[in-house]
């Protein structure tokens, strides 16, 4: 096996820093190799904040799956996500010089590559861009033009934008630790590659990815992104309003969350108590499930409003068959999908990266938790074998050309051969004997 089939997906959480190390086997599933993860200590709301804790997180987590792994980590596919982060609708295209050829990758690769060269405002880059669907002369919704024959190719493309400054100080981190990024990725698309089926996708699904510090929102329809958002809350302000609501420390108040927290106030008795260790010597406290339920339900409601605002700002929420998926590691919540579901009226599943997964993963990574991390490998093993592509078709353009010049440099020998006059005199006795 070449290294270079080996994928890293390097996820840079606000609660967490993830590596997952993968590669594709021969049914065409992800084995994971090893996986890595530490505490995030340097990253606030999805954007690095503290550059050298960021690099001690980073070096700790690609350390322990390197050696998990048994390999040597140089190149990893970073995922990226934020406030920041928005995403435009462009459509963009070029005219083909030789029509009477057949539209090939290289065509589409050079429309792509145009998009990265839009004017954008003072701060901004493009961080992405992705097809949506092509029209060649004029035909609209072409999913796939490679082969087909046409002036001119244009495209509909989702493009996300993001700050300068965070995507460089993400390459800055990982170049600190010696590592190369090979592709900066927005996150919820990572995600909806590791918990979205393809029947999802064509039937219109929202994928909600709640992270410690946003929370990330991906819409499909058709089998195409139709849009993208980074809402900027997550499981760490639940954590902080648990911590308020009930007068307890920040450690005890994530404890707490997680393994008595629920979305729905309803479901919890007013007599289901819990005490908490007191301080230095100070009696314990007693916290009530339901009240703590209650505070939780407060904030994971106006989450959710915010999510169904995008769902209906995108223009498609009447056309979303496989209604919300919902995954991340704030989507752990106890009746969190029925909450879902009663505000938004739509069908509701939580989504665990194992979608294309090797039957025997661990069970700790098949948890919502790491689908960013899964997802990033999923979706960097997708481009690395597309660039495959793209080389093989370079190198038989230019190996067709060599071969072009090579016979036109031959003598031509089509034309007949002067007749010998030795076959002339045979030829002329012949016809005599006739």
């Amino acid at each position: 096996m070449k290294p270079s089939e080996i994928i890293v997906g390097l996820d840079i959480g606000t609660t967490k820093i993830a590596a997952i190390v993968g590669r594709k086997n021969e049914h065409g599933k992800i084995d994971i190799l090893g996986h890595g993860k530490t505490e995030s200590i340097g990253v606030k709301r999805g954007v690095v904040s503290n550059i050298e804790n960021t690099v001690n997180s980073i070096n700790i987590a690609i350390g322990e799956a390197a050696q998990k792994a048994g390999v040597n980590i140089r190149y990893v596919n970073v995922g990226i996500a934020g406030q920041h982060i928005k995403s435009v609708q462009h459509r963009g295209g070029i005219i083909r010089e030789n029509y009477e050829d057949e539209i090939s990758k290289g065509d589409v690769d050079k429309l792509l590559n145009n998009m990265y060269n839009l004017n954008m405002s003072p701060g901004e880059e493009i961080i992405d861009v992705i097809a949506q669907d092509y029209i060649v002369d004029n035909e609209q919704g072409v999913k796939e033009p490679v082969g087909m024959l046409g002036n001119s190719l244009e495209a509909n493309f989702h493009i996300i934008i993001g700050q300068t400054t965070a995507a460089k100080n993400i390459y800055k981190c990982v170049t600190k630790t010696g590592l190369e990024v090979v592709d900066l990725i927005l996150e919820p698309i990572a995600s909806a590659e590791a918990v979205l089926s393809e029947e999802e996708k064509e039937a219109g699904v929202v994928l909600v990815d709640i992270g410690g510090g946003t929370t990330d929102i991906a819409i499909f329809q058709d089998g195409i992104i139709r849009h993208t958002a980074v809402i900027p809350f997550g499981g760490d302000v639940i954590t902080e309003d648990v911590k308020e609501g009930c007068t307890i420390i920040r450690k005890h108040a994530e404890e707490l969350k997680i393994k008595f927290g629920s979305s729905l106030a309803s479901e919890n008795r007013d007599d289901e108590i819990v005490a908490i260790p007191g301080l230095r010597g100070r009696p314990p406290k007693e916290i009530s499930l339901k009240n703590l339920a209650s505070i939780i339900q407060a904030r994971m409601e106006e989450i959710v409003e915010h999510v169904y605002y995008e769902i209906k700002n995108s223009g498609y929420e009447k056309k979303l068959i496989a209604g919300i998926v919902l995954t991340g590691g704030g989507a752990l919540l106890k009746h969190l999908p029925q909450l879902t579901e009663f505000l938004t009226g739509m069908d509701t599943r939580i989504g665990y990266p194992n979608e294309h997964l090797a039957s025997e993963v661990s069970e700790e990574l098949a948890s919502p938790m790491y689908s960013t991390g899964i997802g990033l490998v999923i979706e960097g093993m997708k481009r690395y074998y597309s660039d495959l592509e793209k080389t093989h078709e370079i190198k038989s353009n230019s190996q067709k050309k060599v071969e072009e010049v090579e016979e036109m440099a031959q003598p031509d020998n089509s034309e007949e051969k002067p007749m010998s006059f030795l076959k002339k005199i045979q030829d002329f006795f012949e016809k005599d004997e006739v």
